[in-house]
């Protein structure tokens, strides 16, 4: 790859947070002329260093397939059969997220875009955000693309079925009935 040639590059995780930053980052590389790159970072199960100390581990060829396999998927669930609608590669890197997606976009001139995920106190706790890290340590431009809007309103429907409150179908239409 030429080393001026423009890059967007985007976490891809499978999470909706992730399609919608994949498809922002297709239309950033439309709009700028430049390549959509797709990264997909992974760990073993449990972490590098119960893969070490496992007695069985699993190959990394195996889990790396894996990782491929769930890349594409994402691709297909993102952009269907006729992909994204520009010049793009797939890229999977082993380790972290964050650190994965900020290695990956190391120009100056590269945009990194991510998805945001509002979640509760102790899920931010257990899973530190992805781009809080990449807007912390890139050194290039970071997109951050918030979450869907009906993400709230879906979690509401599932609250209210959860808890068997009365759901009249009309609220989920645009004009409420």
């Amino acid at each position: 790859m030429d080393m001026g040639e423009r890059r967007v590059i985007a976490g891809v995780s499978g999470s909706p947070g992730s399609l919608a930053a994949l498809r922002r980052a297709a239309l950033e590389a439309r709009d700028t002329d430049a390549e959509l790159i797709a990264v997909l970072a992974w760990e073993p199960p449990g972490g590098e260093l119960a893969h070490r100390g496992a007695l069985f581990p699993l190959a990394d060829a195996e889990l790396r397939k894996y990782a491929a396999l769930r890349l594409l998927s994402t691709l297909g669930t993102a952009f269907g059969t006729a992909g994204p609608g520009v010049s793009w590669q797939g890229l999977i890197v082993r380790g972290t997220p964050g650190r994965a997606l900020v290695e990956t976009a190391d120009r100056p001139d590269d945009i990194l875009v991510v998805g945001t995920a509002c979640g509760s106190s102790l899920r931010r706790a257990l899973f530190p955000s992805v781009a809080r890290y990449c807007l912390a340590h890139a050194a290039c431009p970071v997109l951050a693309v918030p979450p869907s809007p009906l993400r709230g309103e879906l979690a509401e429907v599932r609250r209210r079925i959860r808890l068997g409150l009365p759901l009249d179908a009309r609220e989920l239409t645009e004009g409420g009935g």
